[in-house]
């Protein structure tokens, strides 16, 4: 008989309905305490200490502590893409758009319209920075991968992004990543996690409390589209 995939077991994982509600959050901070996860899932500290804990001996979640407290986090880019991908898997519905039917009410509108992922932006906005960034030959793609041209390093430098700074990870400095409600690219990697956290930073977008969700400040989107196109407003 053949071993079990390695896979069963981090599906096993995820699919708990508790850590499902921690790695979902997870997908959208950069770091949480395990108070706050648990507040997040909606059980006792000792719970979400146990879960945790698995979440931990599986490699889907790592430990950072600073002095007394301890912090989690997904434990790199790959699950955050993996949980992406789940995400596209379970919204898919041949018969509704995502500009239809759920993705148009309530929190499902705010979270199609810009949330953060793994410290990047997704949601329309992540499409249309995308779309923006490669229309206007800020990035050119040479050799399997995206590159900062002049003109984008000229325009990274405006919005305050040190790219010499910036690690290229093995997929690169910037690569697509298929964005679950809109079926459409947006970006991730290193230079994408630097601008979210330059808007951010700037007080262009703002997050929404107790959701992944993101939005822009009236003041951000006004520069949003004098810097990155009018679709940014």
């Amino acid at each position: 008989m053949n071993p079990e995939p390695r896979f069963a077991t981090v599906a096993a994982m995820m699919g708990d309905p508790t850590r499902a509600r921690m790695l979902a959050h997870l997908l959208g901070s950069e770091h949480s305490t395990a108070g706050e996860l648990a507040l997040v899932a909606g059980v006792t500290p000792q719970t979400a200490s146990a879960h945790l804990a698995k979440l931990v001996d599986t490699e889907l979640v790592t430990i950072r502590t600073q002095g007394r407290h301890r912090y989690f986090r997904l434990a790199d880019g790959e699950i955050a893409h993996a949980l992406e991908a789940l995400s596209l898997v379970a919204e898919r519905d041949a018969t509704q758009s995502p500009a239809s039917g759920k993705w148009s009410r309530g929190a499902y509108r705010a979270m199609r319209e810009a949330r953060s992922c793994y410290g990047h932006l997704a949601g329309r906005l992540g499409v249309a920075m995308h779309d923006r960034l490669i229309e206007q030959r800020m990035l050119a793609f040479e050799d399997g991968a995206f590159r900062i041209t002049d003109a984008g390093r000229d325009t990274l430098r405006v919005l305050g992004v040190d790219v010499q700074a910036l690690r290229s990870g093995h997929r690169g400095i910037v690569y697509p990543c298929l964005d679950w409600s809109e079926r459409r690219d947006h970006f991730a990697g290193p230079l994408a996690v630097a601008l979210l956290g330059q808007f951010l930073a700037r007080r262009w977008i703002r997050r929404i409390p107790g959701s992944r969700a993101l939005t822009p400040t009236p003041h951000g989107r006004r520069f949003l589209a004098d810097l990155l196109g009018p679709a940014l407003a």
